[in-house]
């Protein structure tokens, strides 16, 4: 099965509760992807290792291993909507996302990204729900998270001691998979 595959595949559901976050993010490495695959101009906006004003501009940037271990915890997968969910939502649990960052972001993501990493339209509002979403929730700010202390604990209390409220993320998921029908990375949230 060749990385591309691979990419559209991986999902772990939020029902996945009993892995821990160690054997989780296993499957997810096994696919192979490098921080080096991600075109300079997304590690940019999205990364804080680079140590430039414009990163300070996008509240809820994290390097990609805190990035791959949202997508466990908030149980989406790799596809086009679960990374503009992922990106925003934790850029909401921040709790300092402006609508001038917002569209700021939306700029990068949906016109100077990489054609193969832009935000469509419909990837843009499950962003801005995200952020929203992220904003409300009563969890911690997701990406000053230290991950490596939960590494062995099963999803779930992860999940827990974040904050994270999964009845909060199905009930959007529910509204997600109503709004996009085409959506294969949606249709597949409620697993």
């Amino acid at each position: 099965m060749d990385t591309q595959q691979k990419v559209h595949d991986w999902f772990i559901p939020l029902s996945c509760a009993d892995k821990t976050l160690r054997e989780v993010c296993a499957t997810l490495h096994g696919i192979g992807l490098k921080q080096g695959d991600i075109p300079y101009l997304v590690r940019l906006v999205e990364n804080p290792q680079f140590d430039l004003p414009l990163v300070d501009l996008f509240h809820g940037a994290t390097r990609l291993e805190t990035h791959d271990y949202l997508h466990i915890i908030l149980g989406r997968g790799l596809l086009p909507k679960d990374e503009a969910f992922v990106i925003g939502f934790s850029m909401g649990s921040t709790g300092k996302v402006t609508t001038t960052e917002e569209f700021l972001y939306g700029l990068f993501a949906k016109h100077l990204y990489p054609r193969a990493y832009r935000f469509t339209d419909t990837d843009f509002c499950v962003f801005k729900d995200a952020v929203r979403l992220g904003f409300v929730s009563d969890c911690r700010s997701l990406c000053e998270a230290d991950f490596a202390r939960y590494l062995d604990l099963p999803l779930a209390e992860v999940r827990g001691v974040l904050g994270i409220e999964s009845n909060l993320l199905r009930a959007y998921y529910a509204i997600e998979k109503r709004r996009y029908p085409a959506a294969y990375e949606c249709q597949r949230l409620l697993d």
